[in-house]
């Protein structure tokens, strides 16, 4: 959700950071509800001991305070593009360059090409690895809530899964109608789910305040002495704890970095704290407690109200992360590397609400049979990180290189910065690699299917356009009719707009045109709609015009990877005169693609990209242009 921040002062920072506080911290903010029950009852887990469970504290505070507090916070939130984050902005700072000064600079340009390139599959990797996270999270976090009710009596037991289920298919299927009319309370829930988290914790520590010794970090250092091997592998579900860290990012450009600080740093790293510290002190007291010891802080009576609040609060960190699932899809298809999706807009004045119905129900159905596949939180925790830890490993890498390249630190400073939060990254990564027969294979699965779909798409796009390069006819060969009065075409009354990739070309729709039907409107509009790696492009900098002559315009509209394009609008800005944008024609071209043995993908990745070309948007539609002015040019294109 995008908050108008046209107002100022303290007390629109505050509703800012309430309204932050939904929606970034749902998803850290409920691992409370599982991450310390993993570490001394998963698959991979301690004893309760008091040295384990000193031990396992410091380790959750030391990775809160690195991981999130220093990392992310005060460092990975200054990578900024153009106020935006998320791993596919940082990759799209990655593939920028700044303009070409001298021969040298040209030189280590060709020189870093194939460096940059491998940076970007990176990051399109890491960025198709969040799409198995967002499946995972919601089942995660609902199940987890409502196993509550299972501690309450044991009557709720067989209604686990089946209450499960329906509160995912209710989520899922009231995503069309937007966040806008839900997102006013989304802040509140959240402020009072810290609260009361943070209330059950303090009870806890006041009878047991000599667990806040577990603040010392000697304590973790012994518990991976103590403990050897099963003492690393716990940092699997440690991780837990910071999950939330990629979403923090990717969240930032709705409510900027200052927000986000603020409301870490007063309330949510306080109120995590104040509960982990007190399940430590529960355990330390009762150690059986630790089969679920969030709900067993809990008082009897309070028992049914927190298993709502929980559910209430793992919906709004589901939530978080659908709606991150639909802004990275919506990435990927302006930067190319996704095909065009139906994608809606349910908001006049947010632009950051938006709708895409094919992944909403992929999401729905990968987490119903997660939810029934796994059957408890538990086994979900045993797949849960594999996929996050990279996706951080990644972020800190090309972070590194953002620093480096376009900050200009000395590498004296980035080696030894990049080093210590990639070993941390690398830890928590080789911690959670045991998880991968545990069900950590899925997340992989998805993400290696995704980034194969994002790379086959993105090459099959540039083989397209180099096949159809090998038909077009320069420009200038179109300028030269009024000198060959005997080759002009039939001048027909109205105005043509066509589309085109390349603006120094003709477009192949027009050169069809010519072709068959042997005519040429008076006016002729040649159009490229362009997708920078910025974000966002002003209005005032999004139409280009250029008069060619012979009845002819050339139009550049330029949009941000962020932005959904509309033409008709922005042709209105264009201002060419005698134009009734009403009754303008829009030629585009549609290509049919024809596998062959040619040089340029694997003949299987040729039938898949043929397979996503069938199924794609419309460019009609993508560029909502009114389906009575179009008339489509098709064409066979060997690939």
């Amino acid at each position: 959700m995008e908050i108008n921040k046209s107002n100022g002062g303290k007390n629109y920072l505050l509703i800012l950071s309430l309204t932050a506080l939904g929606v970034v911290y749902g998803d850290i903010g409920t691992s409370p509800l599982y991450a310390m029950r993993e570490c001394f009852q998963g698959p991979f887990a301690v004893e309760p001991t008091p040295a384990n469970i000193f031990g396992v504290l410091s380790l959750i505070f030391w990775s809160l305070l690195i991981v999130i507090s220093l990392k992310y916070l005060l460092f990975i939130l200054r990578a900024d593009n153009h106020g935006e984050g998320g791993i596919l902005a940082l990759t799209a700072l990655v593939i920028s360059r700044k303009k070409i000064k001298s021969p040298e600079r040209e030189e280590g340009e060709k020189r870093n090409h194939v460096a940059r390139r491998g940076l970007v599959l990176i990051g399109i990797f890491g960025a198709a690895l969040l799409y198995g996270d967002g499946m995972i999270t919601p089942a995660i976090s609902v199940l987890s809530a409502v196993e509550g009710l299972e501690i309450a009596t044991p009557f709720f037991r067989p209604w686990i899964i089946p209450l499960t289920i329906a509160i995912l298919i209710l989520l899922f299927s009231i995503q069309n109608r937007g966040t806008g009319k839900v997102g006013a309370i989304f802040g509140p829930i959240t402020l009072l789910w810290f609260l009361v988290i943070a209330l059950l914790g303090v009870n806890y520590i006041l009878q047991t305040p000599e667990i806040l010794g577990a603040l010392n970090p000697v304590y973790g250092l012994n518990f991976f002495i103590a403990n050897s091997w099963r003492g690393f592998l716990v940092l699997g579900a440690v991780f837990l704890v910071v999950t939330g860290g990629e979403a923090l990012y990717a969240d930032m450009g709705h409510f900027g970095a200052k927000p986000i600080r603020l409301t870490w740093f007063a309330l949510v790293l306080p109120s995590l704290l104040l509960n982990y510290f007190g399940q430590g002190g529960l355990l330390l007291r009762n150690p059986s407690a630790a089969s679920n010891p969030f709900y067993s802080m809990s008082p009897e009576w309070a028992l049914y109200p927190i298993v709502i609040l929980a559910t209430g609060a793992t919906v709004i960190a589901s939530q978080a992360l659908i709606s991150g699932a639909f802004s990275l899809t919506m990435q990927g298809v302006q930067l190319g590397y996704l095909p065009r999706l139906r994608i809606t807009h349910t908001s006049a004045r947010e632009r950051g609400q938006i709708y895409v119905p094919t992944v909403n129900w992929i999401l729905l159905l990968a987490c119903i049979g997660l939810v029934i596949g796994f059957s408890s939180s538990s086994n979900l925790a045993a797949a849960y990180g594999v996929s996050v830890t990279a996706t951080m490993g990644i972020t800190t890498i090309l972070f590194g290189v953002i620093v480096r390249r376009r900050w200009g630190w000395s590498l004296w400073l980035v080696i030894p910065f990049v080093t210590f939060f990639l070993l941390v990254d690398l830890a928590f990564l080789g911690a959670n690699l045991t998880k991968i027969l545990h069900g950590g294979w899925f997340p992989l699965l998805v993400g290696g299917i995704l980034f194969t779909l994002m790379t086959t798409w993105k090459t099959g796009r540039r083989i397209l356009e180099e096949r159809i390069g090998e038909t077009i006819i320069p420009l200038d060969e179109l300028l030269l009719y009024d000198d060959k009065p005997d080759d002009l075409p039939v001048r027909v009354p109205g105005t043509a707009v066509f589309l085109t990739r390349d603006p120094q070309s003709v477009p192949p729709p027009l050169v069809r045109n010519l072709r068959h039907n042997k005519v040429l409107h008076e006016r002729n509009i040649l159009l490229t709609v362009l997708t920078t790696t910025a974000p966002l492009v002003r209005d005032k900098k999004r139409v280009k015009v250029e008069r060619l002559g012979s009845g002819i315009w050339q139009v550049t509209l330029t949009y941000g990877f962020m932005q959904s394009p509309d033409v008709p609008r922005g042709l209105k800005e264009a201002h060419i005169q005698g134009v009734n944008w009403r009754h303008v024609t829009y030629f585009l071209g549609r290509e049919s693609i024809v596998v062959t043995p040619r040089p340029g993908m694997a003949i299987w990745r040729e039938h898949l990209f043929a397979l996503m070309s069938r199924n794609t948007r419309s460019a009609a539609s993508w560029f909502h242009i009114p389906p009575d002015q179009v008339v489509e040019i098709g064409a066979r294109v060997e690939i």
